[in-house]
């Protein structure tokens, strides 16, 4: 297994001698593993002095984002400073029994899971397993308050309107949208929060929402973009101009409230 990003860990039950350990699954160009990241940055930045472990495994949802030379890169744009094992083989994924992107698996100093989710959402419950899990290592531990939710659909118990399902312009999750000639442009609607686009390659996407000016998204590394942000759930219409070296493989929609 190969390690990217920070010093190869030991195995888990060396890990679990320090502490309790979160092992996270995500794709560095998937929208809900991009959504769920500022918690895990943030929970690693609060917790690794009391003795909290974070590992990565980077288990893609693309065949792009399965290329080995690109994950190093990956990681550095997003900031990702934990070691990340490079699971393109899906050993640790089918090993853990994973059912989505991202998904979350915390054990106890003794080895017990003692807590694990699948998708986004559940930070608030999440954040509080790890304390408990800290309280347990020394009793005298006081974590600092939760994390505020970084958008309002994370809060507990918010409301949130279902957004349009994922759209493969290619045809598939392994095959993408490339611009040729004339055939430049994607136009379609959606009903969601905000507008995303999995990308390979280099080069800018032409932006336009509901007829309004055009925005230029440029794109210097392979991962996801954002196309529009939206502060309600609506529905709104996208246009798309690709240029350069540009391959899209998936349209996403953020979920968010009414």
């Amino acid at each position: 297994m190969r390690w990217v990003g920070a010093e190869r860990p030991g195995g888990i039950g060396e890990l679990l001698a320090t502490g309790p350990v979160l092992v996270h699954f995500f794709d560095f160009a998937q929208l809900n593993s991009i959504r769920a990241l500022p918690y895990l940055l943030a929970w690693h930045e609060r917790y690794a002095a009391a003795g909290l472990t974070v590992v990565g495994s980077h288990s893609p949802r693309f065949s792009f984002t399965a290329a080995p030379d690109k994950l190093p890169a990956a990681l550095e744009r997003l900031r990702i400073r934990h070691p990340v094992a490079d699971d393109s083989r899906y050993e640790l994924w089918n090993d853990y029994g994973c059912r989505g992107w991202p998904s979350l698996f915390l054990w106890g100093q003794e080895g017990t899971l003692r807590w694990f989710v699948f998708g986004e959402g559940e930070y608030a419950t999440t954040e509080a397993a790890i304390a408990d899990e800290l309280r347990r290592l020394d009793p005298a531990f006081e974590p600092p308050a939760p994390l505020a939710p970084v958008r309002p659909e994370d809060a507990p118990g918010a409301l949130v309107a279902p957004p349009t399902e994922e759209v493969f312009p290619g045809g598939s999750a392994s095959q993408p949208w490339v611009a040729s000639g004339n055939a430049n442009q994607l136009a379609l609607g959606y009903a969601a929060g905000g507008a995303y686009a999995s990308v390979d390659g280099t080069g800018e996407l032409r932006v336009t929402i509901d007829d309004g000016r055009e925005r230029i998204v440029a794109v210097d590394s392979p991962g996801l973009y954002e196309l529009a942000s939206h502060s309600k759930h609506g529905s709104h219409r996208l246009l798309l101009t690709a240029r350069g070296d540009t391959a899209i493989y998936s349209l996403s929609f953020a979920a968010a409230t009414p």
